[in-house]
């Protein structure tokens, strides 16, 4: 029997690993909180933080929701560059560069 989830019909931008990511966490301008919430919320959080940054700021958002690794960098798309980083017991990073 194959195992199913969100991780296999949601398109993720590229993954850190565990020291980048741990890294560039320690660096951030901003985090979010978005544990528990889902979309568009954790969208809607990501768009106005962005546009409040400067170019090169970096905005991480914490998540438990799947879909939001994947619905956020596409609400940010043309404004931030994406990356995620999976705990792997549910957890998400999503790492918001302001372009």
């Amino acid at each position: 029997m194959s195992e199913s989830g969100w991780e296999g019909v949601v398109d993720l931008p590229d993954e850190l690993d565990d020291e980048t990511a741990e890294e560039l966490f320690e660096r951030a301008t901003e985090v979010q909180d978005m544990t528990g919430e889902v979309c568009p919320y954790p969208q809607v959080e990501a768009k106005k933080a962005i546009q409040s940054l400067e170019s090169g700021d970096l905005l991480v958002q914490e998540t438990d929701h799947v879909p939001s690794t994947e619905n956020v960098p596409k609400s940010v798309e043309g404004q931030a560059d994406a990356n995620v980083w999976k705990s792997g017991d549910g957890r998400y990073r999503i790492f918001l560069r302001k372009q």
